[in-house]
């Protein structure tokens, strides 16, 4: 079986985000986007959570943000949104793009290029 090949660190990725308000999401979304670590973010209101925390079921109201970026840029918005994150352990996960428009896939690797 063949190996299937690393992605380039210059690869577009989106990276998933739960928050527990619109008010904060739309700022740490805000400076991501200032310091350049992420092209931009989409803002979600209102998705509907279940998990288990404390060996208890939760069913709770989060806000979700999609941000797109690339993979050398992952864990630097990893440990810049866990330093200003209110949850003790915040989703923060990178998803690969496996394709889509070269123009929008080329302006969000300049954007985060600095």
């Amino acid at each position: 079986m063949s190996e299937t090949p690393a992605p380039s660190p210059h690869a577009a990725i989106a990276v998933f985000m739960t928050f527990s308000s619109s008010e904060e999401a739309g700022r740490i979304a805000t400076t991501l986007v200032q310091e350049r670590l992420v092209a931009c973010v989409n803002v979600i209101p209102a998705v509907r959570s279940i998990f288990f925390w404390d060996n208890a079921l939760q069913d709770e109201t989060e806000v979700l943000a999609v941000a797109k970026t690339t993979l050398d840029r992952l864990d630097a918005v990893v440990q810049r949104v866990k330093s200003l994150h209110s949850y003790a352990v915040p989703e923060v996960i990178g998803l690969s793009i496996l394709g889509g428009s070269d123009d929008y896939l080329r302006w969000v690797k300049a954007a985060v290029s600095s």
